[in-house]
């Protein structure tokens, strides 16, 4: 029995159907939603082609031939992805299946040697939310085989992932690395040559205090072939969700980007270009040196009523964001037990954080 709009009395519940045949979409909300699932389906229904069913069929027809040129199931899987992201989608969707059927038999009948195509996908995982992920970086996160993935990499990111890919942790913080830096370079380069496509995910974007220069440098010289996906990095990520721009025409025409970390106790900038009115400053990994930036920059003409912003878990839902002057912000993050990662924003556009925050 099905009553609508009554699911304590049904016995089963009828789902929106997106109908390719063969290809089917079922959605449920379980009853909880009905228009949230008219919804989807109206989503589906636009985003798949009336010929999606056709290309189904026409891969279908092929299904024993590549079972019986591939026995390895990787390689195997490589030959349809590498089908799905040729031209053979847009042929069979234009109607031209015979020059579709030409490029499938070229490819299945004069294969590469699979072994040898391993790659290296360098891919920026944004500050954490999985919806601010280019498409292209989950293109490549639904192929990988095998993902080495940083300490700041979310969750929920990690679920976006392919859901057979083995996952290896890599990640670093201060005082502890899991895993050397030399150690992954050698992992990234062993895992490519044995046939595997590695996704390399991190947090951010790769190439800004992210080491990923160091390791595509090392892919490089092994000649391992690799690809690139920038991300958002915390410090436009986090000033976005904190409402402070980090340039603005009444505030700062330029903004510089910092590594904060302390070595032997000690912060080595040239201090005196720092000071610049018109300038933001971010400081990644600048919350154990955070004292140290304060005192430095007010010793060297910074005014101590600057505008500073710490912001803990940027964009997320537990995102927290104390701002103060320069003088008084050390003492304040130290009574409110701040915790990494937490970026800094120094600088007058902080000051508009009042009248433009919108997220929590």
């Amino acid at each position: 029995m099905n009553v609508v709009d009554e699911p304590s009395l049904c016995s089963f519940i009828m789902p929106a159907v997106v109908d390719r045949s063969p290809v089917v979409v079922a959605i449920s909300s379980s009853g909880n939603s009905p228009v949230l699932t008219r919804k989807i389906k109206e989503l589906n229904e636009s985003m798949l082609s009336d010929k999606v069913g056709e290309l189904a069929l026409l891969l279908g027809s092929y299904r024993e031939k590549v079972k019986t040129q591939f026995t390895e199931f990787n390689h195997t899987l490589q030959f349809w992805e590498n089908i799905l992201e040729s031209e053979v989608t847009e042929l069979v969707y234009s109607g031209n299946y015979e020059l579709a059927k030409e490029i499938i038999n070229s490819s299945l009948f004069h294969k590469k040697d699979m072994s040898q195509r391993g790659e290296v996908y360098l891919v920026g995982a944004g500050p954490g939310d999985p919806d601010l992920l280019t498409l292209r970086a989950l293109r490549l996160m639904h192929k990988a085989d095998v993902v080495l993935y940083d300490r700041l990499v979310s969750e929920e990111i990690l679920n976006k992932v392919r859901p057979d890919a083995e996952k290896i942790s890599v990640g670093k913080q201060r005082s502890h690395h899991s895993v050397e830096q030399e150690t992954i370079n050698q992992m990234l380069i062993r895992l490519a040559n044995s046939g595997k496509r590695v996704l390399r995910l991190k947090g951010g974007d790769p190439f800004i205090f992210g080491r990923g220069g160091e390791e595509i440098e090392t892919l490089a010289q092994a000649k391992v072939m690799f690809q690139i996906v920038p991300g958002i990095t915390a410090a436009s990520g986090c000033g976005s969700y904190a409402g402070i721009p980090l340039t603005h025409r009444d505030h700062a025409q330029s903004v510089r980007f910092l590594a904060g970390h302390l070595e032997d106790g000690a912060l080595k900038l040239d201090w005196k270009q720092l000071v610049n009115t018109q300038e933001t400053l971010v400081f990644y990994m600048g919350l154990m040196g955070l004292r140290t930036i304060c005192t430095e920059l007010i010793r060297h003409g910074m005014t101590e009523n600057t505008p500073i912003a710490a912001i803990e878990q940027g964009i997320k839902k537990r995102q927290r964001v104390l701002t103060a002057e320069l003088r008084s912000m050390p003492d304040i993050a130290d009574s409110k037990s701040l915790e990494s990662p937490t970026i800094i924003i120094i600088g007058s556009v902080v000051s508009l954080r009042e009248k433009l925050k919108w997220f929590g």
